[in-house]
């Protein structure tokens, strides 16, 4: 085969770009693996920093080889969704941002627009993310957290809907439903889990999105 034919080849499967669904499936197989007691607390938040780190598949593979989870096959379809979760539809599989503490903290308050889908992974880190005084463009949100050995908190506005479904191993993970009086009001829905760790979402006592109606009615008539 000559130099002209084989550049004309595709790229091996592991040297594709990862996207935030490759990152995703690594990352919770990482968090099983500690459950299982095959990583240490330590070896846990080193490779989820590879993670988050990694661009290429080629990149992710290593950090899971070693573990059974690697090796399971892929489901066929997504999961069903949960009760009151926004439709597949309405909500990209892929982050429109990412929020990432490991062995540190982060945060997303004051005046930010919020996407449609969030991440957000705490490893001995801490996360919080308030929506009190944020723009919202879509009338539906999710918001995936994970937390191992850290902290996730979340903050609403009172006059929107807050939804959740998740899980914890060891550690809490709790959500404050909350019904906006306006049927048009956005909706924030909390999934994921915690293992050792925290994740909290509730409203903040006081805060009120100023301009819901004004901001709706553009919505509506758009």
């Amino acid at each position: 085969m000559d130099l002209e034919k084989r550049s004309e080849q595709p790229a091996p499967h592991a040297d594709l770009r990862a996207s935030d669904a490759d990152r995703d499936r690594v990352a919770d197989i990482l968090r099983e693996a500690l459950a299982e007691g095959r990583l240490t607390a330590d070896e846990h938040a080193e490779r989820v920093d590879g993670v988050y780190r990694a661009k290429t598949q080629a990149e992710l593979e290593p950090l899971v080889r070693d573990l059974p989870g690697a090796h399971r096959p892929r489901p066929a379809q997504a999961p069903t969704p949960a009760p009151n979760r926004p439709t597949s539809g309405a909500i990209p599989p892929v982050a429109d941002e990412n929020v990432v503490a490991v062995l540190s903290a982060a945060a997303r308050k004051g005046r930010w627009r919020v996407g449609r889908r969030t991440h957000a992974y705490a490893v001995f880190g801490n996360i919080e993310i308030d929506l009190s005084e944020a723009v919202f463009e879509y009338q539906q949100v999710v918001i995936r957290a994970v937390s191992v050995f850290g902290s996730v908190e979340i903050r609403v506005p009172e006059n929107i809907s807050l939804r959740g479904g998740g899980g914890a191993v060891l550690g809490n993970f709790e959500v404050d439903t909350l019904d906006a009086d306006d049927p048009n009001a956005p909706v924030v829905y909390v999934d994921g889990i915690s293992v050792l760790g925290n994740i909290d979402a509730k409203p903040k006592k006081g805060k009120r999105l100023r301009d819901l109606h004004d901001r709706m009615r553009k919505h509506l008539d758009g």
